[in-house]
């Protein structure tokens, strides 16, 4: 055999193998099931950096509204309401009533808060607001006109009991307003937390 012949037969089995390895090769890539690379760690980096934003932008979120509630409403101010009894039929405890109910209007007036004032007569007191005998008629009047935080109210019982006693209508000021019972109408304002004085 010639020299010739010797590296053609070589060269063909050289080139045998390398088709028959390459060959393979590929027959094992086409069965593996492909296999996900890794990231690159600065890619792992940046995700975990993420997270935690988010998340604080998440918690930000939550808690923005109720601060910004909290500053946007301001509080609201208590309304203070008294009852002013008045059961005697006498000027001075009369005028005394009136001059607690201006005394009170004007001290929260100046604190700018809101009151609520109602004067209630009952028995001999009633006269405070009866409008044929009442000692104090012009004040009432005046104060009606020009403190509207307060109100007047009058017993209906004890004008009943007034009108059978005198044989007559008993008129009541336009400025009051006539409840069934004084004392009644007391009680209910103080379980709804009224604060009751007696002058």
């Amino acid at each position: 055999m010639s020299k010739l012949g010797h590296i053609a037969r070589i060269t063909t089995v050289g080139a045998a193998a390398l088709l028959v390895t390459t060959a393979w090769s590929s027959a094992q890539d086409v069965n593996q099931t492909p296999t996900p690379k890794p990231k690159p760690q600065a890619a792992t980096q940046s995700t975990t950096t993420k997270k935690p934003a988010k998340a604080a932008t998440i918690t930000n979120m939550k808690v923005l509204p109720a601060m910004a509630l909290a500053t946007d409403t301001p509080p609201k101010k208590k309304e203070h309401r008294l009852i002013l009894q008045v059961n005697s039929n006498d000027a001075a405890a009369m005028n005394l009533a009136l001059n607690n109910a201006a005394n009170v209007t004007q001290y929260y007036k100046d604190r700018g808060e809101e009151v609520k004032i109602e004067v209630i007569t009952f028995g001999p007191g009633l006269h405070m607001l009866r409008d044929d005998t009442s000692p104090v008629k012009g004040r009432i009047e005046a104060m009606a006109l020009s403190t509207p935080q307060v109100s007047f109210k009058a017993c209906g019982n004890t004008q009943a009991n007034m009108s059978k006693a005198e044989s007559k209508s008993i008129p009541i000021m336009s400025q009051a307003e006539v409840v069934t019972s004084g004392l009644v109408h007391i009680i209910e304002l103080e379980e709804l937390g009224w604060t009751y004085v007696k002058p």
